[in-house]
């Protein structure tokens, strides 16, 4: 599946919340994060990513997207980090 993260944390924990999720998704912005990936996985990212956040302050939205067929991706401008995904 194909999913976009996106995510809004406390500054104190902004740097391990990237080291994580950046383990299993491809990094597009500063909170943002894309990518395919399994349900192992992507349950995996949700356990490590619980350890990191305190859920009280910090929020995290996954949009689930079963296929990329009626799925269109545009860019303006200039992206973070170059896109790399290896089948």
């Amino acid at each position: 599946m194909f999913i976009i993260l996106v995510y809004d944390v406390n500054e104190k924990r902004v740097a391990k919340a990237l080291k994580t999720c950046r383990r299993y998704l491809n990094w597009v912005q500063n909170s943002v994060f894309e990518g395919d990936i399994t349900k192992a996985r992507l349950a995996a990212l949700k356990k490590d990513l619980k350890d990191v956040l305190y859920l009280k302050e910090d929020f995290v939205l996954i949009y689930q997207l079963r296929t990329t067929k009626y799925f269109k991706r545009e860019t303006l401008g200039k992206e973070k980090k170059e896109i790399t995904q290896f089948l």
